[in-house]
């Protein structure tokens, strides 16, 4: 059993964009720096309330679900 890897560059970038730092975004989903950098790294998984919390607090749709947490790496 393969593990997926998801690109997460577009999401690390909007995070930088709207919030300006990972522990403010961090702050504002609820979780520590270090929760955070673990869903970053692929230590540990996005689940669904925070990707809906995440959409909210980065002012993106449920449209932009995919593009920034399923694509997978290359």
């Amino acid at each position: 059993m393969s593990i997926i890897v998801f690109d997460y560059s577009k999401l690390r970038g909007r995070i930088r964009e709207k919030c300006g730092t990972n522990s403010k975004f961090a702050a504002e989903l609820g979780c520590s720096d270090n929760t955070l950098s673990a869903k970053l790294n692929h230590l540990s998984e996005f689940d669904q309330s925070e990707i809906v919390k995440s959409i909210n607090i980065l002012d993106l749709s449920v449209k932009d679900i995919p593009t920034y947490f399923f694509t997978k790496a290359v």
